[in-house]
Parts: C-alpha cells; structure tokens; sequence
C-alpha cells in the first residue's frame, strides 16, 4: 500500500512559477512510476507527466518545455516545477503511482492518488 500526499500549490499570476511536492509512504518508492495529473471544473482528468524508476520522463504536450518533473528517491518525494504558468494550467494537480507497464497516459491505469492541491493562475 502507497500514500501519497501533494503540497505547494496556490494562487500565481501568468508568467510565474511553482514547485508542488508529492510525498510518498508505505510500499518501496522505486518500484513505482509516479506521475502528475490536472483537473479543472467540468473537464476529465488530464496526464500531465510521468517519472519513471530508471530516471526516464515524459510530458503532455501542453506542458512540455514549461514543466519539469523529478524525484528525489532518498526523500520519496516526486517534484513538479511549474514555470511560464498560464490561465488554462489552473486545475487541482494529482500526484499518482504506478507499476510500470502500458497505459500510462490514462488515470485508470494508476494504483495509488493523493488528495490534489489546488493551483490557480489569474491574469
């Protein structure tokens, strides 16, 4: 069993920047991809990034070059910096966990979620 818990999100202005965290507990932290995941009103949820055990990484399209996802495997934690934020980026973020295997773009084929935080970008 994973947990998994978000932080850093908050209210930024277009052209900003920030750093959310996902901590993770319970079952060995390098056995899973751990990937990052929006949501905003009305609207399904959405892949954003994904980092994998063996140090491999891959972004959605409307975020790649602006986003930057890492892990720090002696902390658990998994990091997402968020730069050149934009209005449509406002969403609540989801870290999420996974055993490697096909399928990753889709929420359904992720185990363990956290909570969400909250980003919300004004113009």
């Amino acid at each position: 069993q994973v947990q998994l818990v978000e932080s850093g999100g908050g209210l930024v202005q277009a052209g900003g920047s920030l750093r959310l965290s996902c901590a993770a507990s319970g079952r060995t932290f390098n056995s899973y991809g751990m990937g990052w995941f929006r949501q905003a009103p009305g609207k399904e949820r959405e892949f954003v990034a994904i980092s994998w055990s063996g140090g491999s990484s891959y972004y959605a399209d409307s975020v790649e070059g602006r986003f930057a996802i890492s892990r720090d495997n002696a902390k658990n934690t998994v990091y997402l910096q968020m730069n050149s934020l934009k209005t449509d980026d406002t969403a609540v973020y989801y870290c999420a966990a996974r055993v490697r295997g096909a399928g990753y773009l889709t929420p359904s084929s992720y185990e363990y979620w956290g909570r969400g935080t909250q980003v919300t970008v004004s113009s």
